[in-house]
């Protein structure tokens, strides 16, 4: 299933992508795609919908975040060897943690806003994992069976607040607009190996990444154990698991985002996104 979110920001009503591409409604059948929605038994409740019975939406609505009611953004940095080498860090021994705040969280194509007084502001194209079956100390082996499905991320950042401003990375991840997911929350049943998707990046129509998931340093499946010994993964939780080579803090000069600019990206099977970048 192809799940997404429609209408007004703070007011999105959950659909259903049919085989057409035609977006159904369905807020007669469940409040939001978040939470329980998102267990195993609430995705099992949806397929068994007979997706020709639901309204279909009109028109062409904004689709908003695919997933409502975010608990957690978790991000993984680092986790491309070639993305460490261009940044100039060494490939991590652990996985790399951080947080992107839930008030980032923007639709696929919502306008991203440059902080006032920044930069640096800079690109990252990610392959975004939902958690559907929440749990702790989870085992590597059985870990896909916690994931409810994927999503495309842009993890914006902004490099000046991340790496030259002292503290953590977070103050430089997670201001607002800075959280762009969807346009679809692909359930995992359709997504066989997440380790073999390639994914893309483009600004004003240059391509500046171009890379594959096969070439992540740690899998979905051990993010997703790792994680859970620090923490409990909760239905609906957010992992974003690292970029590919070709931000723009790698290029030589390093190249950043300004107002006026339009980011397009995307991931196999996983839709694309576009934004327009505007001046906060």
């Amino acid at each position: 299933m192809k799940l997404l979110r429609v209408g007004p920001k703070g007011q999105e009503r959950p659909a259903m992508l049919d085989a057409q591409g035609g977006i159904r409604d369905l807020s007669g059948k469940v409040a939001d795609i978040a939470g329980e929605v998102l267990t195993p038994q609430g995705l099992a409740a949806l397929h068994a919908i007979d997706i020709d019975t639901l309204p279909l939406v009109e028109g062409a609505p904004r689709i908003g975040a695919c997933v409502g009611g975010i608990g957690k953004f978790i991000c993984i940095g680092l986790n491309y060897a070639d993305h460490a080498a261009e940044t100039g860090a060494d490939i991590p021994k652990e996985p790399v943690v951080f947080n992107k705040w839930t008030s980032a969280v923007i639709g696929p194509d919502d306008d991203v806003e440059i902080p006032r007084g920044s930069v640096k502001t800079d690109w990252e194209v990610e392959l975004g994992v939902v958690i559907g079956q929440g749990g702790r100390y989870i085992d590597e082996a059985n870990a896909l069976d916690h994931v409810a499905g994927y999503c495309v991320v842009n993890d914006i950042s902004e490099r000046e607040y991340q790496l030259e401003r002292g503290g953590t990375w977070d103050k430089g991840k997670g201001c607002d607009t800075f959280g762009p997911i969807g346009p679809w929350l692909v359930t995992r049943d359709e997504v066989p190996d997440p380790g073999h998707l390639s994914l893309w990046l483009e600004v004003d129509g240059k391509r500046y990444q171009d890379g594959s998931t096969s070439t992540m340093v740690f899998s979905v499946p051990q993010i997703v154990s790792y994680l859970s010994r620090f923490m409990s993964l909760q239905p609906g939780d957010l992992i974003s698991t690292g970029t590919p080579p070709g931000v723009g803090l790698g290029q030589k000069p390093p190249v950043y985002l300004r107002a006026g600019q339009t980011m397009r990206l995307g991931i196999e099977g996983l839709g694309v996104q576009t934004q327009r970048t505007i001046q906060a």
